[in-house]
């Protein structure tokens, strides 16, 4: 299968000196394109680090990450910019839906400030709608909607720009059990469905039974 995702030595600190924390050191995986691979360790071990780091959000480490084909610690801020939106799909713990817009609205945002809106993108909108299973929920606005409804929301916007990557950050951290577990089973839809490569970080190790690979990360090092 072909290699989506790289990470070859690369370490992370924060801080400096005698305030200097060692997060990564000389980590290295792989995720091959289709995985829908989770990422797990202790509290604290640099899970979500890493995820930033993959997703351009960080650009501070030594090493290389090259995410589909591309090695982003070498990409100018326009080029890593172009590759967020079009390449990569971000889900995080915490919605960071716009409370003055709709629901169908919050998920064409993406679409609409990188100029891709365009004639096929009512039709794709409509298939999101149905896959995360809130079409009657396109004119809600978020504060109407419970939490696991704000998240396939936040999923639907992550969609919507048919990325390559899902980069998914304890994505059920803030629901309730049953909420969460529709969440994952949505996950293992999109990933079966869509042949879409998932990375997610959890501690849950029930949730990262739904993926098709577990790696560990222990010590600033990735086991698995």
């Amino acid at each position: 299968m072909d290699t989506i995702i790289t990470v070859d030595k690369v370490f992370k600190s924060f801080g400096k000196n005698d305030l200097e924390v060692k997060v990564l050191e000389g980590a290295d995986m792989t995720v091959s394109k289709g995985e829908f691979v989770s990422l797990m360790g202790p509290s604290g071990s640099g899970k979500s680090t890493l995820l930033y780091l993959i997703g351009g959000l960080d650009r501070e480490f030594s090493g290389d990450i090259i995410v589909c084909g591309s090695n982003i610690g070498k990409l100018k801020e326009k080029q890593l910019s172009d590759i967020r939106l079009s390449k990569i799909g971000f889900i995080f713990q915490f919605y960071n839906l716009v409370q003055n817009l709709t629901v169908e609205d919050n998920i064409l945002l993406p679409l609409k400030v990188s100029g891709r809106y365009n004639s096929e993108t009512k039709k794709k909108l409509e298939e999101i709608l149905e896959i995360t299973e809130i079409k009657d929920k396109r004119k809600v606005m978020p504060a109407k909607l419970s939490g696991g409804q704000q998240q396939r929301v936040a999923i639907a916007r992550a969609l919507i720009g048919e990325p390559e990557i899902i980069l998914a950050d304890e994505p059920t951290g803030n629901l309730d059990k049953e909420s969460g577990r529709n969440i994952m089973e949505l996950f293992k839809k999109i990933n079966e469905e869509k042949g879409m490569t998932i990375l997610q970080v959890t501690h849950s190790e029930k949730n990262s039974e739904y993926g098709s690979r577990i790696i560990r990360l222990d010590n600033g090092k990735l086991i698995g």
